[in-house]
């Protein structure tokens, strides 16, 4: 839209809007704003039976939110269910395990997690599944530390335009209205955020980078700085390669569209305990078979139908699974190579002969790999360590990692599949693959769907830079008037900061009895350039983390958990086009997760929980049942 076209419509709608003030009713205020919606796939979404009157059997492949939700919903409904997780535990990103540290146990899990208000679905999940309202707090705020500026706490604002745009002027040191109002084609710009659509968005800007989109766009600096990059990063992609239109869906749906604003809930106590053991619970009451520690190897097709998911390696045990000169092999230690399939296999010299082992961690089947210091292996996901025989010593895993048969044939070795596990076939009427990117990658690469096309775009799915984890225990404690989340702006690895001692059990009773604190802190993407060895790394977030928090300046580290993982979507430019989404070539084969493609203004977990919804909707729209109502922020932006 021309400049001068939109401001006439600015002008148009505000002047109703005025006149609307006159006439006793609210303005602009209530003549427009940002009301929840109901996504619709067509006009007849509620129709249908209320509950399946026939036996059909429904496999889910993958058990954190995506997984969960269909699950839910399908048993909800009277299918049989069978979820299948690959870890011991459900959750995925919200899983978590106890950790053993200072003479007490206690729960860690993949980092802080915020539940904003405008999670329409998830929440609905949760509600669905028994989680009690009990476990939440309301979050104080959404404070931005910079690292040349002072903090700026956002979060606090009114929910109606404009008032929300200008209660975040007047609370900014570094913003102000007249720094708007004298730039005109920045104020413009800017503006033009709530104007969001999605098919011009993603037509226009989805093959464009966010940052060079605000500096073609002229968006002025002081906001760049102050709101779009620090919240952009919560993406887990760096805005120098996160696409444009990704971008201006993301806040769209966070703030610029939302009725709810940037008000959120933080949990009180782990999210394992608190969100994942209830919904659990509420799968088994509904007959739901859970298959954890389990991992779907194939799916099975015939015709067009997904007829049945293989588990496990459903393999003989002669099949060849890597072939590799002896050359390759290093003198000390063990190598990581990869199979065809993209298996990670860690091989090296052992005991007088050559030994291998899958390289997956038993714990989440994250990459592992060979550690000199400890003599072991180790998983920097989530501090897992086994030692050179496969056995896990330390951290989450329970199981061993897998060991695989060498053979040595003149100057190569032959990697061999594991002895047969079983091989089981779980028949299916309908199955939905709700995995993450590499999971489900690994899935359709296994499948003969002899759909190339579909296959294509699995296959160019891609995860986000990687992510660090660093959550330390200190002898010192932080003043209570801290806030207990922080994002952060300008420091080279730190993008938010949380107290757990400040609002999460035990680590409130453990600091209060220490006279410490528990602070965790996280880097969100990190660029190839910055990839550094662990220990520079954490030396780096202390010392950020120290002039954050400037009165634990001189305090000891009692104990430290360090955890670097790369198991975000990648919301590159010019992907959204290739990207599948929730129905496939194949009649009774689904995907959900938060990298699937949808229309609809939705985001990371709340993406999750919603394109799991959209899945089942999809079956029940097969077996002329009624829909699930989906309910989401609006289309649109209040200018499109």
């Amino acid at each position: 839209m021309e400049r001068r076209e939109f401001l006439r419509r600015l002008f148009k709608r505000t002047a109703i809007g005025a006149g609307a003030a006159a006439a006793g009713t609210a303005g602009l205020v209530g003549y427009y704003q940002p009301r929840k919606e109901f996504y619709r796939k067509n006009s007849r979404e509620n129709e249908g039976k209320e509950k399946l009157d026939r036996s059909r059997k429904a496999v889910i492949i993958g058990g954190g939110l995506a997984g969960i939700s269909s699950a839910l919903e399908l048993a909800m409904k009277g299918f049989q269910v069978t979820l299948i997780e690959s870890s011991p535990s459900l959750g995925g990103k919200l899983t978590g395990w106890q950790l053993d540290a200072l003479g007490e146990r206690f729960p860690v899990e993949h980092g802080f997690h915020g539940f904003f208000d405008q999670y329409y679905n998830l929440n609905e999940i949760f509600s669905l599944g028994g989680v009690k309202r009990e476990v939440f707090n309301e979050s104080p705020g959404y404070p931005v530390l910079f690292r040349e500026f002072p903090a700026e706490v956002f979060g606090q604002t009114p929910k109606y335009f404009p008032f929300n745009v200008f209660s975040i002027l007047g609370q900014s040191r570094r913003l102000d209205l007249m720094s708007f109002l004298k730039n005109s084609k920045g104020l413009f710009s800017t503006l033009q955020l709530f104007q969001y659509d999605y098919g011009t968005a993603f037509t226009r800007y989805d093959s464009i980078d966010f940052l060079t989109f605000c500096r073609r766009k002229n968006i002025l600096p002081a906001f760049v700085d102050t709101v779009l990059h620090p919240f952009a990063d919560a993406t887990m992609n760096r805005m120098e390669v996160l696409s444009a239109a990704e971008a201006l869906r993301y806040f769209h749906f966070y703030f610029m569209g939302s009725p709810e604003g940037l008000a959120f809930r933080i949990t009180n106590r782990d999210c394992m305990s608190a969100l994942i053991d209830p919904l659990e619970a509420k799968l088994l009451g509904l007959g739901v078979k859970l298959r954890k520690g389990c991992t779907a190897r194939k799916l099975v097709t015939e015709g067009r139908k997904v007829t049945g998911v293989l588990l496990d390696s459903g393999v003989s045990s002669n099949s060849v699974y890597l072939d590799i000169a002896r050359t390759e092999v290093p003198e000390k230690g063990f190598g990581v190579f990869h199979t065809p399939e993209g298996v990670p296999v860690l091989i090296g010299k052992h005991e007088g002969g050559f030994a291998a082992f899958d390289a997956r961690c038993t714990h989440m089947g994250c990459p592992v790999s060979y550690e000199a210091q400890s003599g072991g292996f180790y998983c920097p996901c989530h501090s897992g360590r086994y030692d050179l025989s496969g056995k896990p010593v330390s951290g989450p895993p329970k199981a061993s990692l897998n060991l695989l048969p060498v053979s040595i044939e003149g100057g190569r070795l032959v990697v061999t599949s594991a002895a047969e596990r079983g091989g089981e076939l779980l028949a299916c009427d309908y199955c939905i693959v709700a995995s993450n990117v590499s999971g489900t990658r690994e899935l359709v690469k296994a499948s003969s769907i002899e759909e190339p096309a579909f296959e294509k775009q699995v296959a160019s799915l891609g995860e986000a830079d990687p992510y660090t984890v660093y959550r330390l225990w200190l002898d010192k404690p932080l003043d209570k008037t801290h806030f207990p989340f922080y994002t952060t702006s300008g420091y080279t690895y730190t993008d938010s900061a949380t107290i757990y001692s400040h609002f999460q059990d035990p680590f409130i009773s453990w600091a209060k009895k220490r006279g410490g604190s528990v602070i965790e802190l996280h880097a969100y993407a990190i660029a190839p350039s910055d990839i550094r060895p662990e220990e520079e790394i954490k030396s780096t977030m202390q010392s950020e983390m120290r002039s954050m928090f400037p009165e634990i300046a001189g305090a000891n580290v009692l104990h430290e958990l360090y955890m670097q993982q790369s198991n975000f979507t990648r919301w590159a430019p010019g992907e959204h086009a290739s990207r599948p989404g929730v129905e496939t070539p194949i009649a009774n084969l689904f995907l959900a997760g938060d990298w699937v493609r949808v229309d609809a203004p939705v985001f990371l977990m709340e993406a999750a929980a919603f394109t799991g919804r959209m899945a089942a909707n999809a079956v029940f729209r097969n077996e002329s049942l009624k829909t699930v109502p989906l309910p989401i922020v609006p289309m649109e932006g209040i200018f499109a």
